[in-house]
């Protein structure tokens, strides 16, 4: 991705603002699986491996959290997603984390996921160079 990661600018300015606790580790874990998951948009692409140990290293991050049961349960099915379809299931893996990181981080994070769906969705149709 050559323009700037919202990921690291939007997402972390959120920080701040949410307090200790589930809401604050959802919107790290959050952030977290959308680093592996925008990995996928690399060019070059990371190496199988290289991609592999990230998923892995996110996994075990993810157990380690206390997150809102349907958060969890979104960011589980995420990494699976990623993992068995890759960069050609990302504007649904996005579309999928939506709502529950609305009803778990709040409105701000939920319309940065709905952007990067977008964004996503756009780099799906068009045609490499």
């Amino acid at each position: 991705m050559s323009d700037p990661d919202p990921v690291d600018g939007d997402l972390v300015r959120l920080w701040p603002r949410v307090g200790r606790g589930p809401r604050r580790e959802g919107l790290f874990a959050l952030w977290l699986t959308l680093r592996v998951a925008l990995d996928l948009t690399l060019d070059p692409p990371l190496a199988e491996r290289a991609a592999r140990r990230r998923q892995t290293a996110l996994e075990r991050r993810l157990s380690s959290l206390t997150l809102p049961p349907p958060l969890r349960r979104a960011l589980t099915a995420a990494l699976q997603q990623i993992r068995e379809e890759g960069a050609s299931g990302l504007p649904i893996v996005l579309a999928n984390l939506v709502a529950p990181v609305r009803e778990a981080t709040g409105p701000e994070a939920a319309d940065l996921v709905l952007q990067l769906t977008r964004q996503a969705r756009l780099r799906s149709r068009v045609p490499s160079r």
